[in-house]
């Protein structure tokens, strides 16, 4: 009489508080990256703001003795968080990738590559285009009332930052659905047939991102969302996991037969 056996526990499963844990350490890992950023900008805080004022081309006034001071410590850290994106992107790889395949895992480094380099492009776009183009449209606007401007350093930088970051954010579209899409977890198809709730949603996301709450800056947060949308359905289509379609074939056959 031959024993039981008893097969042995997957090792590679982690439980739920060994997740939660793993998630900590990198998060940590994280800030202090980020806090090393902060710390470098900072040393160069002046030529930041000096090149985000830019796009206005007019005098900033700060109202509180503290202002200039948060605004310093505010660029200083999007400046530290931008420097530490390539940290960001990794940490959040080594996160996911226990649960791919190892043919997936060798995505990492065009992950933390791609997605550094759309950042950088969405920052650009919005810095050249998107922002010069916006404050005219704004501030002649204003003046049209017969409203004569005054901008404090402290609501300008702050609209500026949130419009560079959602624009940052945009640009990264595209390639977090073809990722999706490598991984299996989405298809074209789907995304296709999803077309119309996809403009609902970036209406939302536009409106929740837009610094401001007119429909000029909305409108130009919404187009980029719908195109990146559809070029993240090309990407999808051309490096997106293919169907196994043979076993699919052969399964009514089989059906048939068994009948």
């Amino acid at each position: 009489m031959t024993a039981l056996r008893i097969p042995p526990a997957d090792e590679s499963r982690m439980p739920v508080t060994g997740h939660l844990e793993e998630l900590r350490s990198r998060l940590i890992r994280v800030v202090w990256v980020v806090l090393g950023g902060m710390v470098l900008a900072y040393a160069v805080s002046d030529l930041l703001i000096a090149w985000l004022k830019r796009p206005l081309a007019a005098d900033l006034y700060f109202f509180s003795p503290t202002e200039a001071f948060w605004v310093t410590m505010k660029v200083s850290f999007f400046a530290g968080l931008f420097l530490s994106l390539p940290m960001i992107l990794y940490q959040l790889w080594r996160f996911i990738s226990p649960g791919l395949l190892p043919a997936e895992r060798r995505l990492a480094l065009p992950f933390v590559l791609l997605g550094c380099l759309f950042f950088v492009l969405g920052l650009l776009f919005c810095y050249f285009i998107v922002a010069p183009f916006a404050l005219q449209f704004l501030v002649g606007f204003g003046m049209q009332q017969g409203l004569k401007p005054v901008f404090s350093v402290g609501l300008y930088i702050d609209f500026l930052l949130k419009f560079l970051l959602a624009f940052g954010v945009i640009f990264e579209l595209p390639l977090v659905i073809t990722i999706l899409a490598k991984l299996g977890l989405v298809t074209p198809q789907f995304l296709a047939r999803q077309r119309r709730y996809a403009v609902l949603v970036n209406a939302i996301l536009a409106a929740v991102l837009t610094p401001t709450s007119d429909v000029f800056n909305m409108m130009l947060m919404m187009i980029p969302l719908i195109i990146f949308y559809e070029l993240g359905i090309l990407g999808a289509r051309f490096f997106g996991r293919k169907p196994l379609r043979s076993g699919l074939a052969q399964e009514p056959n089989g059906a048939e037969s068994e009948a």
